[in-house]
């Protein structure tokens, strides 16, 4: 059945008197997902079970502002939950290479670094006080001169041992000298070359008998020296720790509540009086190249010997904050999982607790972290390291280039760290399919999946929607407020972008973008409110500013360059429509279809397909029409015609079946020798039986065809013929819509290939008998007609000589 379709059929309006609201003023902002029920429910679904492998994968197609209004949905959900812990990174200073990780309330990170400071210094300044105080200094100076004393009694008798052999014994700091004794006096040595020889020899002979009494003082001496010294240690750890150990003490009473807090501030202590040396007003530590080697291989600090004792506060948050969201868009390895830095002290690369980083998954530990599946995917060792992390639920830090040095440096191994995070990967529904089938640990880690749709039903919750949209549009960027009309005319618009008039587009970033270009023009008006004429003359700049190919093409149609007719009548040819989508713009244009026909071995050949310039769709599509010829006129004999089909002037690729309809009608009319309306583009599917089959991009097409007759001048008689099935799917441009209901333009709906025969050529197609003979007068009967008198010249062809057809 053939309709001419009427104005009212052509495009679905929305009165604006039907919004509850006079402008956007009345609407609340969008909050979150806008008509996206599924993926609403499969975030719950994710969020509400707290388990292992309960992620999220989002999907769905391009343009859907997946990531934005994703970011702002997860955002309003972490509001209800309560910001998470606090990290820090310490000193080991039991294993140096190794720093501690300590787990804090959130927001109390800092504070814990700024007491530890505080006690440090505290600490530092207590230590120098008590070493320069009388009490201090009195001990000090005790504990020496009593060394000194014993030592002086252990030389003197050494001495006495000596004399009483004749023997003079002095030690000094290269050893003991010894001289000998004449009457009580030592002598020179020319002295004693003069002295007898019985004499020398009793000298030389009591220095071997002094010889162990030497190294017995000498071991003496050197005990006296340890004894010493550990007296000095157990004197300055006894005064460090009367000056440190109350400190240390409150603030462990202070930090009680907090595990490990305790046992690293008694460490802390022990290193501080360990180290109390350093702490002496007049001690310097050395610098420079061997004193960096010789803290590094000490395993202390490689630069300023405090810095041990600094809080690295790795990841803090506000008390009162909310769970965190964090969305990468630049996944790379480091910015994901953190890294150790380096600094070049004195041409050596070094480093401590200090330089230890934090990562995405760190900030968003107790929150959400949103991925780009593709980037994530496309940088190297990160894929890896994301699924260790949602398995273990435990983030390492470690630089990749110790991982794959042919040798092993000494670096930093800091512990790992609990990471609570709900990871959210955004991609391609391909994308998830191939993950799916070729990664066994993606549905164990991934057991949500959430598909935005396209598209949403038209109705009166998703056009609040829109008006919350713009009223976000409004406030954060602070335009003029929309009133009814804008927002009824950005309604169509999401119509026309979702290619059906019963539903709304969720593109939600390009209806975004058209609003805040509505507000740009409605500024330059100076208008107090943007109304429809606004977002009208937004659409139509937006549409001029991509169109430069549009019109180009349609010039060379008009100049003849490109031939296409629109005028008479013409056999074998008709009038295809193409669609050109150029990315941000799409456009209808006609294309000239051209069939011809002869005797032969009953083969359609398709002149693109042979020039390698169609994809399969559309091969698909040719071959449906030698199916639905051997239907229509050979069910019981040959199909002895060889046809030829080609879309003239195309010297790009051409894919889609949308055409093939036209290509059918362009074959028939040359198989029957009946002439087409030239002034009527035609697009459709059609299957083996003849049903005229929806296609895509029809609104497109229609206003290409359209735009091409009204340069030439629109007669009132010209039109375009469209699938039954895509009368839901027009949003027609309002010039389109007028040109109809004045009567200078037609759009007709057929059901079958039949109504467009009849539309087109004006004869009867015709309807087969029982045995499937058609009428000789009708379009079918000429056309099986001529297929019968082709297939007798093909059998009087292959008729072997001398035999007759009698």
């Amino acid at each position: 059945m053939t309709v001419s379709l009427t104005a009212e059929d052509l495009r679905r309006s929305l009165d604006p008197a039907e919004l509850p609201f006079e402008s956007t003023a009345d609407v609340e902002p969008l909050d979150g997902l806008m008509s996206q029920p599924r993926a609403g429910d499969a975030l719950d679904l994710a969020l509400g079970i707290e388990a292992v492998g309960y992620n999220l994968f989002v999907t769905g197609p391009a343009g859907t502002g997946k990531r934005s209004v994703l970011e702002a949905e997860l955002r309003r959900r972490a509001a209800s939950r309560p910001a998470p812990n606090d990290r820090v990174y310490l000193h080991d200073f039991a294993a140096p290479s190794r720093p501690t990780a300590l787990t804090l309330p959130a927001g109390r990170g800092p504070d814990f670094a700024r007491d530890v400071a505080a006690l440090v210094a505290e600490s530092r300044h207590a230590i120098a006080e008590t070493l320069e105080s009388d009490s201090y200094r009195g001990r000090h100076r005790a504990v020496h001169e009593r060394v000194e004393r014993r030592r002086r009694e252990v030389v003197d008798r050494l001495q006495e041992v000596g004399r009483q052999r004749g023997v003079g014994l002095e030690l000094t700091p290269t050893g003991v000298v010894s001289m000998p004794l004449v009457q009580g006096e030592s002598i020179t040595p020319e002295a004693f070359l003069q002295l007898p020889a019985e004499r020398r020899a009793a000298f030389q002979q009591a220095c071997r008998e002094l010889e162990s009494d030497v190294m017995q003082a000498f071991a003496q001496l050197r005990a006296l020296e340890r004894e010493g010294r550990e007296e000095l240690r157990r004197l300055d750890r006894e005064v460090a720790l009367f000056a440190i150990g109350h400190l240390v003490n409150e603030m462990k009473r202070q930090w009680k509540a907090i595990d490990r807090v305790a046992p690293w501030l008694d460490a802390l202590r022990e290193d501080l009086i360990e180290h109390v040396d350093l702490l002496r007003p007049e001690a310097s530590e050395p610098s420079g190249p061997a004193a960096i080697a010789s803290r590094v291989t000490s395993g202390r600090p490689a630069h300023d010997f405090a810095d041990r004792y600094e809080v690295n506060v790795f990841v803090t948050h506000e008390s009162d904050a909310t769970a965190p969201v964090v969305a990468v868009y630049d996944a790379s390895y480091y910015e994901l999982f953190g890294r150790i830095e380096y600094e070049t002290v004195y041409g050596a690369a070094v480093t401590d607790h200090l330089h230890v980083r934090p990562g995405a998954v760190h900030r968003a530990a107790g929150g959400f972290l949103l991925l780009y599946a593709p980037d994530v995917l496309g940088k190297p060792f990160v894929w890896g390291r994301l699924k260790e992390l949602m398995r273990t639920g435990q983030a390492r830090i470690e630089n990749l280039g110790a991982q794959y040095m042919l040798f092993p440096s000494a670096s930093l191994e800091p512990e790992p760290t609990d990471v609570d995070v709900t990871v959210v990967l955004v991609g391609s529904t391909e994308l998830y399919r191939l993950l799916h089938a070729l990664d066994p640990d993606v549905p164990r880690l991934f057991k949500v999946r959430a598909d935005f749709d396209r598209d949403t039903p038209w109705d009166d919750e998703t056009v609040l929607g829109y008006a919350a949209l713009v009223s976000q549009q409004v406030r954060d960027h602070r335009l003029p407020d929309f009133d009814r009309s804008a927002i009824a005319r950005l309604v169509e618009h999401g119509a026309r972008l979702a290619g059906d008039r019963e539903r709304l587009s969720t593109r939600l970033p390009e209806i975004a973008d058209v609003a805040q270009e509505a507000g740009h023009v409605a500024r330059q008006d100076d208008a107090a409110a943007v109304t429809a004429a606004h977002v009208e003359q937004a659409l139509r700049d937006r549409r001029r500013r991509a169109d430069l190919p549009e019109q180009r093409l349609r010039r060379l149609t008009i100049e003849g360059d490109l031939h296409v007719e629109i005028t008479g009548v013409a056999t074998g040819q008709v009038n295809g429509l193409a669609v050109v989508d150029l990315g941000d713009h799409a456009f209808g244009h006609p294309i000239r279809v051209t069939a011809t026909v002869a005797a032969g071995e009953g083969k359609v050949v398709d002149i693109d397909r042979e020039a390698e310039l169609s994809g399969p769709v559309h091969d698909k599509g040719v071959l449906i029409l030698a199916g639905l010829l051997r239907h229509l006129y050979c069910r019981d004999t040959a199909l002895a015609l060889r046809a030829s089909l080609v879309f003239e002037q195309s010297y790009g690729p051409v894919e889609g079946d949308s055409a093939s309809s036209a290509e059918l009608l362009a074959l028939l009319s040359a198989l029957a020798d009946v002439p087409i309306d030239q002034r009527v583009g035609v697009t459709g599917s059609v299957d083996q039986h003849g049903h005229i089959q929806a296609i895509g991009g029809v609104n497109e097409k229609i206003e290409g065809f359209f735009a091409l007759c009204r340069e030439h001048e629109l007669t009132g008689d010209q039109g375009v013929i469209i699938p039954a099935a895509n009368l839901r799917h027009l949003m027609l441009d309002h010039e389109v819509v007028e040109a109809v209901r004045a009567g200078r333009f037609h759009v007709w709906a057929v059901d079958t290939i039949d109504d467009a025969i009849e539309l087109l050529t004006g004869a009867i197609a015709g309807e087969p008998d029982g045995e499937g003979a058609y009428p000789e007068h009708t379009f079918h009967g000429r056309a099986q007609a001529r297929i019968a008198s082709m297939a007798e010249l093909a059998r009087e062809f292959h008729r072997p000589a001398g035999t007759s057809s009698g």
